[in-house]
């Protein structure tokens, strides 16, 4: 019997090389599949309203306003009214005492106060049970109307 060693046998050599061509074909028809279904996915598309379009309050709200230090202040919007600060642990009190029935409640924040400092005073205000709810903008010159 001859030897694997000896030389009149063939040695085989291990071979250690992956062959990469079938993970290739895997990814060029992973790619395939992917430019085919992408045009399909249509992104969610909202309409935020410009401050031109915004309405404009009918009724003498309640006017709540955050200054750019949290600090709060309150008045019903009225000719010569002037804001009073209140402490923020007693805004909804002082809110409830100020409207009745279907009285709008309006906050007017500074453009640099947090985000989140407006959300928590919206939640407070909402979960007290005020319905109408608004936030106050800057009311801009209204788009032109073209004649059609």
């Amino acid at each position: 019997m001859p030897s694997v060693r000896g030389g009149r046998g063939r040695s085989r050599r291990l071979n250690n090389e992956i062959n990469v061509v079938p993970y290739i074909d895997v990814m060029l028809v992973l790619l395939v599949i992917f430019m085919v279904t992408a045009p399909m996915i249509t992104p969610g598309l909202i309409e935020l309203p410009t401050v031109g379009q915004a309405a404009e309050i009918q009724a003498k709200p309640v006017e709540v306003q955050i200054e750019e230090g949290g600090a709060v202040s309150l008045r019903v919007r009225d000719n010569g009214a002037e804001f009073e600060k209140i402490n923020s642990q007693n805004l909804v009190a002082e809110v409830q005492s100020r409207i009745n029935g279907d009285t709008p409640v309006v906050i007017a924040a500074d453009g640099r106060v947090p985000y989140e400092t407006v959300m928590k005073v919206m939640d407070q205000l909402r979960n007290s049970g005020i319905k109408r709810l608004g936030l106050l903008v800057d009311q801009k010159s209204a788009p032109a109307a073209t004649g059609n």
